[in-house]
């Protein structure tokens, strides 16, 4: 029997889930969190624009998923926020090659607002088209954290939370309200 929740329902149980791995340091609540459908074998493979630097993961859906809101991925994906994926570095097939760039840059000030690489990170993009794939954050360097849009799926599965609001743009999660005249642009 295949049982499918509500999106209130799915954020309550991993919260539930964070908080008790938070407190407890265990991770078995976050069994609780997944589906059969997230937990399945599945391949998806993410790249560049121009497919010269590509990741394929293989395993089950990532197990985070965010939503970030601070100047740092606003200024990095030249968007209003950043979707990310991150992932088991066994997971992970890189093919192609990349570019890197580092935060926080060396010698330079420190920044003044809160950020989600505050520990620092090394930014992976093609060098060919310019296009960020995927970075590696210095307090989990065993994970990969792969730009949802480089996988372009529609089918990839949302954001389980948001991070850093006081940096939001009001109007970036209210997109029915734009006022944009002549309807859907294509």
């Amino acid at each position: 029997m295949k049982t499918r929740l509500s999106r209130r329902e799915v954020m309550a149980v991993a919260t539930l889930a964070f908080v008790d791995s938070a407190v407890t340091g265990s991770t078995t609540a976050q069994a609780a969190t997944q589906t059969p459908e997230a937990s399945a074998v599945k391949t998806r493979t993410a790249s560049c624009i121009c497919g010269q630097l590509t990741l394929t993961c293989v395993g089950p859906d990532p197990e985070r998923i965010s939503l970030c809101h601070c100047i740092n991925c606003q200024k990095q994906t030249g968007s209003a926020f950043a979707i990310q994926a991150t992932f088991p570095k066994e997971q992970v097939t890189i093919r192609g090659k990349s570019t890197t760039w580092t935060f926080p840059v060396a010698g330079a000030p420190p920044v003044t607002y809160r950020n989600c690489s505050r520990t620092g990170a090394t930014f992976h993009f093609c060098p060919e088209c310019g296009s960020t794939v995927y970075y590696v954050l210095a307090e989990t360097p065993d994970n990969i954290g792969i730009k949802v849009g480089a996988f372009a799926d529609p089918t990839f599965p949302p954001p389980m939370i948001s991070g850093f609001e006081e940096y939001r743009f009001p109007w970036a999660m209210n997109v029915e309200a734009l006022p944009m005249p002549g309807g859907h642009h294509t």
